[in-house]
């Protein structure tokens, strides 16, 4: 074998070793769960083919990969943070993909991707189920392909086959510095008058980096009839709410490299201890109610009107999940979305 041949098995058997031992003690740990435990990254632990693991390098970058997702047909597109997962069937369609941004537009799977933090991509079966998964440059996954009862396997396959990395490096990671680390600035009148000034939501991230300010910090400095805290368990009662309301609704989720976005109407939903689910055939949301630190009211002026969101935070100040009322661009926010987070808040909002 040569050098990178032998330094991989020599890592992988120690790996594989530490991962029995801990999915023993552990048996129902999910693999993320397990790679913290061990003070290891989950690409690391995929690698090693750990476990029911067996994966495929993929060479070239990222984006190649991800371009070609549309060949597969109908998937399951899975991403998640560390305490919400968002599931969605459907098809990649209208895939752009640059050298740091992208887009996923298709009516069914609906992405905002910065490649800026991909790294490695990977050929999964686990135990019979195929993807293909994408780490950032920390190891850690910031999205999932499945193929489903409905995928082209015959397409993943050459899909596959046509990356396959022959000769791959054990991957290497980097700690990726916290981008609010250096947002130290000084809440001043300007937030506010920015704030009011915005005829898109997409201005929002822009103003935060001219004041230096995080998320949390410009919630709480902006004005209660802008942005406003209310209990949290509103996550919770937001979907109950939608459902029995027959009110469509949009959910993101995301981490540093992706968020996922489902849009429409809900109907089956239930908790399984700390998690809060929704169990529609084509939409699942796990969202663990437990991290929820604190819950935001959000309150946007757009060109078409203003936008309310509901939006929940981790202790560490990390977005977990948003929602919103479903629009399309030049369109009014739905007025039944709209009376509904008005109806949470204890402070009127401006409108």
């Amino acid at each position: 074998m040569d050098s990178n041949a032998d330094n991989w098995a020599a890592k992988a058997l120690n790996l594989r070793q530490r991962y029995d031992q801990a999915k023993a003690a552990t048996p129902k740990a999910r693999i993320r769960a397990v790679a913290d435990g061990l003070g290891v990254s989950e690409a690391e632990l995929v690698a090693a083919n750990c476990g029911d693991i067996r994966a495929t390098a993929l060479k070239g970058p990222p984006q190649d990969i991800f371009k070609e997702l549309g060949s597969l047909g109908r998937v399951m597109a899975l991403t998640r943070n560390d305490w919400c997962v968002h599931e969605r069937h459907g098809r990649y369609e209208d895939i752009r993909a640059g050298k740091t941004m992208g887009l996923v537009l298709g009516p069914d799977i609906d992405l905002r991707v910065f490649f800026g933090s991909w790294q490695t991509s990977w050929a999964v079966n686990d135990g019979g189920r195929l993807s293909v998964q994408f780490f950032d440059k920390e190891g850690q996954a910031v999205h999932k392909v499945y193929v489903t009862d409905e995928t082209d396997v015959a397409a993943y396959h050459a899909l596959v086959e046509k990356y396959t990395d022959t000769n791959p490096g054990w991957p290497a990671f980097e700690v990726i510095p916290d981008p609010d680390a250096e947002k130290q600035g000084q809440v001043t009148p300007a937030l506010r008058t920015e704030w009011l000034a915005m005829t898109d939501t997409h201005e929002f991230f822009s103003l935060l980096q001219r004041h230096k300010l995080t998320r949390l910090a410009a919630l709480g400095a902006v004005g209660a009839d802008l942005a406003q805290q209310v209990s949290n368990d509103m996550a919770e009662r937001v979907i109950t709410d939608v459902a029995q309301r027959d009110i469509p609704f949009m959910c993101f989720v995301g981490n540093r490299g992706m968020v996922q976005i489902h849009t429409g109407p809900i109907k089956a939903y239930r908790r399984t201890g700390p998690w809060f689910n929704v169990l529609e055939p084509h939409f699942n949301l796990h969202l663990d109610t437990t991290s929820i630190a604190s819950t935001w009211v959000v309150n946007k002026p757009t060109s078409d009107g203003w936008v309310t969101s509901l939006e929940a935070y981790s202790a560490t100040g990390q977005l977990i999940v948003q929602f919103f009322g479903a629009r399309k661009p030049g369109v009014p926010e739905l007025s039944s979305w709209r009376d509904l987070l008005v109806g949470y808040c204890p402070v009127p909002l401006a409108a």
